[in-house]
């Protein structure tokens, strides 16, 4: 049986990150559980020019018979509890404000408390940061974090594969979040070693 992958979607920058992640784990149909937060939907309007759920859904093949729809302010919903078992979560991308809340444990949101129940469950927590510069707040954080258990791939793409297209670079780190997963899906080209 195939575990859903819980998604969180907060108000940082990197839509574009999260609508190719979405996109490629709806048409393989892993099961997702999906948490778009108020301002991660604002975010969507704002960089991918997606203003609805509808919309995302469209953006996103149009098939999610595999996606579950999860709002943000039920604190009671399926992944609020340890005794609902996932393959991990994912938040992408990640705001800071979202790192502190789940490196303080605070659960105010369903997205939080799902963070929360995948460190304590001792399950994968992947999360997506888009921020530059860090404060020393933030890196004390994401120590924090990762302390806990938690994977942090921050939104910054590689160019050893010399991208051409903004595409490649999301899917660098898309690529990335799949390995993390333990999702065998290929979606970007790997390093084959030095080239002459």
């Amino acid at each position: 049986m195939t575990y859903p992958v819980v998604l969180a979607i907060t108000g940082a920058s990197g839509a574009p990150y999260v609508v190719r992640l979405l996109d490629v784990l709806a048409r393989q149909r892993v099961p997702v559980w999906l948490i778009p937060s108020e301002y991660g939907m604002r975010l969507l309007r704002e960089e991918s020019n997606i203003k609805s759920l509808d919309g995302l859904k469209e953006a996103t093949g149009g098939d999610w018979s595999s996606v579950e729809l999860f709002a943000d302010d039920d604190r009671g919903a399926k992944p609020a509890s340890g005794s609902q078992r996932t393959s991990g979560m994912v938040v992408c991308p990640c705001s800071m404000g979202t790192v502190a809340a789940i490196a303080s444990g605070t659960s105010r949101s369903l997205i939080e408390r799902a963070a929360d129940v995948t460190l304590k469950e001792r399950r994968r927590l992947i999360l997506v940061p888009r921020e530059t510069p860090l404060s020393l707040v933030h890196l004390r954080n994401l120590t924090a974090v990762t302390e806990a258990g938690a994977v942090v791939i921050p939104a910054a793409p590689g160019f050893y594969h010399r991208p051409t297209k903004i595409s490649e670079l999301v899917d660098f780190i898309v690529q990335r979040v799949l390995d993390q997963l333990g999702i065998d899906i290929e979606v970007a080209r790997r390093w084959e070693g030095d080239r002459k």
